[in-house]
């Protein structure tokens, strides 16, 4: 859903019986639910992970950057804001992105296959990856970019009347936004709609685990599997992220990995096993793992597309680590795209893209030999 009129409908979904009021937070009024405002328009609110230090200062403690932050100042993020001794999101409610996409763009392979979700993201992240594909908003602040009302409970609701079954924060880093995750996962529940996260995983321990019983699945880009990538073209840590995934498999929240491969960046056969031998041996044998093509894009545009023999190598290393479930993404039509029973090696969800061409699954089994296959299917 990427068309003007497209996007105007869905909006129109959204206010439907929600903007033809103002809302207002003491003295202060809010925009229209649905109005497309310049992002600092929207007001701030108080922020739920953070802690004072005295003298109005204050440290966040949302992401592993514990970034200390002055009055007046904004975190590293730059969408979180010290006002008075006092931290606040500066993007709750500010869509600066909003589409209805197959869940098989996300990617999520063994979540609802077929199904749509109502994608949702707004400015900033908390790391700078030299190749964001969505930069446009990720590594801007949120009074540069256009955003549109969208509150908890109307975001909810436009999912609901679109047909959509889940909502995806995405695009940027949700980690940012994550009280407005946590409150559109509340809302989302409500109206039956489950909620679904695509990140980074660079995330403290204690706001991860507060907001994991409100999601039904996660996507983590795991950039790497090496510290030295992290450091030089994130400007993250790579500790932390595989900390979060340990996490986010222990919690029974359904986890699925997804690994750009940049060529001479993070491709050699010896990280690509080292990467497959600890997820198989930590995360467990049946935890999704894609591999995708990557494009030259935003500051690193010196490197070519990565080689489809790049990715037929790492595939077939990750299923030789004993990978139950390795992916080939960006590559429509490749093998690597389908699902196989890893019991009798039956096709099992045949897909080109984003797209799924037939789904054999009965009741998230195998029907060649019941075996079960781990995701969400109902």
């Amino acid at each position: 859903m990427s068309s003007e009129l497209d996007r105007r409908r869905l909006l129109g979904l959204a206010c439907a019986g929600l903007g033809t009021c103002l809302l207002r937070r003491g003295a202060a009024a809010e925009p229209v639910v649905g109005a497309t405002v310049p992002g600092d328009e929207i007001p701030a609110r108080e922020a739920s992970w953070y802690r004072s230090l005295g003298e109005r200062r204050v440290e966040c403690q949302l992401c592993p950057r514990a970034c200390q932050v002055a009055d007046a100042e904004t975190g590293g993020c730059g969408v979180r804001e010290n006002r008075r001794g006092v931290y606040h999101t500066l993007v709750w409610g500010a869509a600066c992105a909003v589409h209805v996409d197959p869940i098989e763009k996300k990617p999520f392979f063994h979540v609802l296959p077929g199904q749509r979700a109502l994608s949702y993201a707004t400015a900033g992240c908390n790391v700078e990856c030299k190749f964001c594909q969505n930069w446009e908003i990720s590594q801007f602040r949120a009074e540069q970019v256009k955003a549109v009302y969208l509150p908890p409970e109307a975001l909810a609701k436009a999912a609901r009347q679109a047909g959509a079954p889940l909502l995806s924060a995405t695009y940027s880093e949700p980690v940012v936004f994550w009280e407005y995750v946590r409150d559109a996962a509340v809302a989302g529940r409500r109206l039956g709609v489950r909620s679904t996260v695509v990140s980074n995983g660079y995330i403290q321990e204690k706001p991860l685990r507060e907001v994991l019983p409100l999601l039904t699945a996660v996507k983590v880009d795991l950039k790497a599997f090496r510290e030295k990538f992290y450091r030089d073209l994130v400007r993250g840590e790579l500790g932390p992220v595989l900390k979060a995934l340990e996490i986010i498999r222990g919690a029974g929240v359904w986890l699925e990995i997804v690994v750009l491969l940049i060529p001479t960046l993070n491709d050699s056969e010896a990280e690509v096993r080292d990467l497959a031998r600890w997820v198989a041996g930590t995360l467990g044998h049946e935890v999704p793992v894609h591999f995708t093509r990557f494009h030259p894009t935003y500051r690193l545009t010196n490197l070519p597309a990565t080689p489809v023999a790049t990715l037929d190598r790492a595939w077939a290393i990750a299923r030789a680590e004993g990978l139950q479930f390795a992916y080939v993404g960006n590559v429509p039509g490749h093998a690597g795209e389908k699902t196989v029973c890893p019991g009798c090696g039956e096709v099992l969800i045949e897909r080109v893209g984003f797209r799924v061409l037939s789904n054999r699954l009965r009741d998230g089994t195998c029907p060649s030999c019941g075996r079960a296959v781990p995701g969400v299917w109902a």
